[in-house]
């Protein structure tokens, strides 16, 4: 028998899980709309993706691992906006494009970015899942910022300091924006986008 179908299987069978995993996701990233995390159960979650009980557990070991999974995923995208946004060199696009990208992600995932800061307290691998995010948004902030004429450092008037400050500023506005509609979150982000600005002395 030749040798590559057994690999070839295993690669097919690989598919098949990425494809059930990500439908365990969606599936709960749909319940905590239709449901709520404490009422999803990990039989909605099952039966939602189309699986049983047991299968579920194969990929996953509890309610709370299939939502940590969810944010994980979910914050993957706000990484590689942060570090898209600090590598950018001419400040106002790098302002103005790094809040269009956070509407856009709070738009598509609001419901799960707010699930994951209520339970960034409670559940540990959500809140360091969530703890480095504001650090690489800080770190892209603080980046910003300096190429503006910033001076570096921790000073409550310094690049870092502000950097901490306004992303604090811009979780708890979308936060609380993003449950109201669309037309809201995009007014308060053009908020945040002059406060930025005006803190990076780009305004005039």
């Amino acid at each position: 028998m030749p040798s590559h179908h057994p690999a070839r299987s295993r690669r097919s069978t690989e598919r098949k899980g990425d494809l059930r995993e990500r439908a365990i996701l969606d599936t709960c990233e749909a319940l905590l709309a239709h449901k709520g995390y404490n009422a999803m159960t990990v039989g909605d979650i099952a039966q939602g993706a189309g699986i049983t009980r047991g299968a579920l557990y194969f990929y996953f070991g509890s309610k709370q691992e299939v939502v940590v999974a969810l944010v994980a995923r979910t914050v993957e995208h706000l990484w590689e906006r942060s570090r898209t946004t600090a590598q950018t060199d001419e400040p106002r696009q790098a302002i103005a494009e790094a809040m269009q990208r956070t509407v856009e992600l709070w738009n598509e995932h609001g419901l799960v970015m707010r699930t994951a800061i209520d339970l960034s307290l409670t559940v540990p691998e959500i809140g360091e899942l969530w703890s480095h995010t504001a650090d690489l948004f800080i770190t892209a902030i603080t980046a910003v910022l300096e190429r503006a004429g910033i001076q570096a450092g921790t000073e409550p008037e310094q690049a870092s300091a502000m950097a901490r400050a306004l992303c604090w500023m811009i979780e708890r506005t979308f936060y609380h924006a993003s449950q109201e509609s669309r037309e809201t979150l995009q007014g308060a982000s053009a908020t945040c986008e002059h406060i930025w600005l005006t803190s990076a002395g780009l305004t005039t």
